[in-house]
């Protein structure tokens, strides 16, 4: 089936002034307006203009009429009616006939009829008569008012002025429109550069932004507007990017930084027994080589943990979590290394969230806490109004109070840690601030006099 040819020419100018730049259709859009409104604002004002021309003569011949009849109902109208502004006056008696007249007025035959007359009279207001007839080659603007003893008179003036008038205006709003509409069109490409000034700045800012040129900021204009809105916002936007690039590169090094230790340990190992394999103890060197194999492996779990979290930002399940099962069930594990304190029967606490995650968020607590300990660790777990709160207890040497931010960092141990077999990685507690965070919770360190205590804030379901 063919095309509609109209359909085909609306997409085709569509398209068109869609390829068209953004300055181009906003001074084409407002010249547009401005058009309109110019002709709409002509037609009123030829409009106006001619009614207030029109109401004004209507006036005159109505206040001429007004005193030819008084004059006639006193029976002291002149011989000759003169006015000075040019209106044509009749009287015309009860038999139809002109009594008198203005100089230069038709005697024997009336503007009007008698029917016509009927008519002015009984329409109350002014009407149009052709002079023509009546050797006045004009238009003329009539009125008819009755007197006394059956008498009406006629009071009409030319109406060629006011066409006149109407005629200057039209030719002047003919000629003055389009040089207007020229000129705001021009101030209005004008003004519409400038406003759109600053978006090229910020275009030719973000080119400048590289790779190697991150750290660089949009320009932000001066005035308080939009823009300054824009400029402002998409600088934010950059530096969280910036924020997290060097978070990104920072945790390559620091991974490539603690996969580099047993890597080289392992080989160092290798290299020892196979270069002297006749005093070698095998076994002991598998069980170094398992070791460092089961910090690779831990790490490689931990950095894929962190890179989930980053890329899901929230968790992978969200169903409903009883942590006192949860916790009993994972410091089972641990047998009598961790004491562990529950609600009463009745009293659990449910939130919303990931089961696995949650889980490696108390292995976490635990495992460090263990490392640090001298008596059992004490778990706590307890409702809050609309929190529940899950405590990790030790005794060991606490964490000095500025530090307890920073150890939630990735890839950070203190100097009491560093060591491969008391210390992981430095990325434990930062998985669980990373996990509390994505289910919409907290937590923080705190002195337990002696000891250290981990506390986690969780909303309840």
């Amino acid at each position: 089936m063919a095309a509609d040819p109209l359909a085909q020419g609306r997409r085709r100018t569509a398209g068109w002034w869609r390829r068209r730049s953004l300055r181009f259709r906003l001074t084409a859009a407002a010249s547009a307006v401005l058009a309109l409104a110019l002709v709409v604002s002509a037609y009123v004002m030829i409009g106006v203009l001619g009614q207030a021309l029109t109401t004004t003569i209507d006036d005159a011949i109505y206040q001429r009429a007004r005193d030819t009849v008084s004059l006639a109902d006193a029976r002291r109208l002149p011989n000759e009616l003169t006015t000075p502004d040019g209106t044509l006056l009749q009287v015309i008696d009860a038999q139809g006939r002109i009594t008198h007249a203005t100089t230069g007025t038709d005697r024997l035959v009336p503007l009007l009829n008698t029917a016509e007359r009927a008519t002015a009279l009984a329409r109350g207001r002014a009407g149009f008569v052709n002079g023509e007839p009546y050797g006045i080659p004009h238009l003329l603007r009539v009125r008819v008012l009755s007197a006394d003893r059956g008498q009406s008179v006629i009071s009409a003036r030319s109406f060629r002025e006011v066409q006149t008038s109407l005629s200057t205006a039209g030719h002047v709003l003919v000629v003055g429109t389009p040089l207007l509409l020229v000129l705001l069109a021009g101030v209005s490409w004008m003004i519409i550069g400038r406003t759109l000034r600053p978006i090229a700045a910020l275009r030719r800012g973000a080119d400048e932004i590289t790779d190697t040129a991150r750290s660089r900021r949009l320009p932000v204009p001066e005035a308080r507007d939009e823009v300054h809105s824009l400029a402002t916002t998409l600088n934010d936007m950059l530096a969280r990017l910036e924020q997290a690039d060097a978070r990104q590169r920072a945790l390559v090094s620091d991974a490539a930084h603690e996969l580099r230790s047993p890597l080289a340990s392992i080989r160092l190992q290798l290299e020892v027994a196979l270069g002297h394999p006749e005093g070698q103890d095998w076994r002991e060197t598998a069980e170094g080589v398992f070791e460092d194999t089961m910090r690779l492996s831990r790490l490689a779990e931990d950095l894929l943990a962190l890179a989930r979290l980053d890329e899901r930002g929230g968790p992978a399940r969200r169903e409903p979590v009883e942590l006192d099962q949860l916790v009993q069930q994972t410091v089972e594990r641990y047998g009598g290394a961790v004491v562990v304190r529950l609600p009463a029967p009745g009293e659990g606490a449910v939130v919303t969230g990931d089961a696995l995650d949650l889980g490696r968020v108390l292995v976490n607590l635990v495992d460090n806490a263990l490392r640090h300990t001298s008596s059992p660790v004490v778990v706590e777990l307890r409702a809050e109004g609309a929190d529940a709160v899950l405590t990790v207890t030790d005794d060991g040497p606490g964490i000095p109070e500025p530090d307890r931010e920073r150890v939630f960092d990735r890839f950070t141990r203190l100097d009491s840690a560093r060591s491969r077999d008391e210390g992981g990685a430095g990325l434990g507690l930062a998985i669980v601030r990373e996990t509390v965070n994505a289910h919409g919770g907290a937590v923080h360190l705190e002195d337990a006099s002696p000891g250290l205590r981990a506390v986690v804030r969780l909303p309840l379901s």
